[in-house]
């Protein structure tokens, strides 16, 4: 008998974790295993766009469905919006099943209820493959607001076998019925929504149930959502930070660490821990490129190292620590350490326990680093324009001043 890339993760023991860089590494593996798919496809992403490779992605989700493979997909409202034609009515022939989470109404993001986002990146296949990181269904070398890029996007995911498999299809099967049932209350479908809510109720006894025989587990899927999960990937970082003794390294595309993140990563830095940030380098947004700029000067003054991503958008979301011990940790996924991720959206990382993945991800960076990034020099930064002090600092006071409209404190 053939065996597929399904059926080999169905037969691994223990956890396996495979490293993607790019939607360059990432798409064909996630493509392989959904043209291997027997049974179905659970799809969760930010942003679904159909330009080059995306379309690739959207076609195996259609050969799918079409051989019998249920096939659930959830977009973001605001990410990704109603589908365009002709792609909705493809996938809705085709039998795909859609749903965007969270559509704006009139107001639009007027209304702070609707900053809460589905951010998180998630495949599960036939219940035993699970694909997490930051990447979307976008073309490494396209952007929707700014063309044809010359060098792909920086980003990273994983493809995971083991038992957090199960714990991310609970998750996601969850969601998917409470969108249906919040939907079919809106059009006054009320016995539909009931058996909505029961069949989410019975999803989230079987999530916590797996949730609990994960324990020892050398890998950890770590959700955020605005509920019961509201700080677990925020502690997991100060949890690693605090244990750190010799190195960290973190890359993150849109960096606006909060009082507890930016005091946890200055004692390490005092304590003699090579503290090293990738960041973004190129200005994709205000809010975004402007606000996390005043928070340098305490980590440069601390000992911090930050070099800024230069060649392409870096929309990575991932860390190590101490790679070379036996206490290796490292996590990929969706989160950023802003603001937006980690107080409103549903995020979703997996942290690895593993020296060799580990050092894998610690070469990837540093190679970026040394050969794609530039260290920011604290004297320059001391130094820049009274125009980019000003932009910094209203980017800065605007985001706190959202967080004050959603009553959080960061």
């Amino acid at each position: 008998m053939v065996v597929t890339p399904a059926r080999r993760a169905a037969s691994a023991t223990g956890h396996h974790i495979q490293l993607l860089q790019g939607a360059q590494e990432f798409f064909p593996a996630l493509i392989a295993d959904m043209d291997a798919a027997l049974s179905d496809i659970q799809f969760e992403t930010y942003i679904f766009d159909f330009t080059g490779a995306g379309a690739d992605v959207a076609r195996a989700l259609m050969r799918a469905a079409q051989r019998g493979v249920r096939v659930h997909l959830a977009v973001d409202g605001v990410g990704t919006g109603p589908l365009p034609e002709p792609w909705r009515s493809r996938l809705k022939q085709a039998g795909v099943q859609v749903q965007v989470y969270s559509p704006l109404g009139p107001l639009g993001l007027l209304l702070p209820m609707r900053w809460r986002r589905l951010h998180r990146k998630l495949c599960v296949i036939d219940g035993c493959v699970l694909f997490c990181g930051g990447i979307n269904v976008l073309d490494d070398f396209h952007d929707p607001n700014h063309g044809v890029l010359a060098a792909p996007r920086f980003d990273f995911a994983v493809r995971a076998v083991g038992s957090l498999v199960q714990q991310a299809s609970e998750a996601m099967e969850q969601l998917w019925w409470r969108m249906r049932a919040v939907r079919d209350v809106r059009r006054r479908r009320l016995s539909l929504a009931l058996a909505d809510l029961r069949a989410a109720s019975a999803a989230r006894l079987a999530a916590r149930r797996a949730d609990s025989s994960s324990r020892g587990m050398r890998a950890a899927l770590v959700l955020r959502d605005n509920v019961r999960n509201r700080t677990r990937i925020e502690r997991a970082y100060l949890r690693a930070i605090a244990h750190a003794r010799h190195e960290i390294i973190i890359a993150n595309a849109y960096f606006v660490p909060g009082r507890k993140l930016r005091r946890a990563l200055v004692l390490a830095a005092r304590r003699g821990v090579r503290v090293q940030l990738l960041l973004q380098g190129r200005y994709e947004y205000f809010m975004q490129y402007h606000a996390a700029r005043p928070v340098y000067g305490q980590l440069l003054a601390a000992g911090v190292e930050i070099h800024e991503y230069a060649p392409s958008f870096l929309h990575a979301k991932v860390a190590v620590i101490d790679a070379q011990s036996r206490r290796a940790w490292a996590t990929v996924g969706s989160s950023n350490l802003d603001p937006l991720s980690l107080l409103l959206a549903r995020e979703a990382n997996v942290v690895v326990h593993d020296r060799a993945f580990a050092q894998d991800l610690r070469r990837r960076l540093r190679h970026a680093m040394a050969h794609e990034g530039r260290q920011l020099d604290p004297q320059s930064y001391a130094r820049r324009s009274l125009r980019q002090r000003v932009l910094d600092r209203l980017a800065f006071g605007l985001a706190r001043a959202a967080l004050w409209l959603t009553g959080n404190r960061y």
